[in-house]
């Protein structure tokens, strides 16, 4: 095998991969986006919402590969969330000697959501609780809106747990996604 060949089949492997744990945050993504949770569940439509929506659902997804023992697959699409939210503050124009500290933030804080989401599983009060304060962040909220939100990412957890890694790893969150 030559030099040029192992370093095809290196790449070849990262990229395939990669594919997969790509279509499972694009899929996270595009849920997080649905235009309800921004309108019955009022989350404000901010960078700031979008970012706590998609770790409202990230943090979903996470746990069920936790669930099914998918340790490699949760590291592969934590990756590709941080490699999202490395494009998106160069996007915005966040210069390279500040966006690590940035990074290192929006980890500890999908940390931190993945932690509380985890912990409320069986309880609403506590997951209403964890999403006054990490959608809303203290601001005041309707308690529909909240019992909403609460409903949805019950909902989301229910749909997540019929899901074999095979079926996430295509993109495929459940019917409540």
């Amino acid at each position: 095998m030559t030099i040029l060949s192992a370093l095809r089949r290196a790449i070849g492997g990262a990229l395939t991969a990669e594919l997969p744990a790509q279509t499972l945050y694009n899929a996270v993504v595009a849920a997080a986006r649905q235009p309800a949770f921004y309108l019955a569940g009022e989350v404000p439509d901010t960078l700031d919402g979008r970012f706590d929506m998609i770790a409202l659902v990230l943090s979903h997804v996470l746990i069920r590969l936790e669930d099914l023992g998918e340790a490699q697959t949760a590291a592969d699409v934590t990756e590709r969330f941080i490699a999202d939210m490395d494009g998106s503050l160069r996007q915005d124009g966040v210069g390279d000697q500040v966006v690590g500290k940035h990074i290192g933030r929006m980890v500890a804080a999908l940390g931190g959501r993945l932690g509380a989401y985890r912990d409320a599983r069986a309880d609403d009060s506590a997951l209403a609780e964890a999403l006054r304060r990490n959608l809303w962040r203290g601001e005041p909220v309707a308690d529909d809106a909240v019992d909403w939100m609460v409903a949805a990412a019950r909902g989301l957890a229910a749909g997540l747990a019929t899901r074999s890694a095979a079926q996430l790893l295509a993109g495929d969150l459940g019917a409540a996604a």
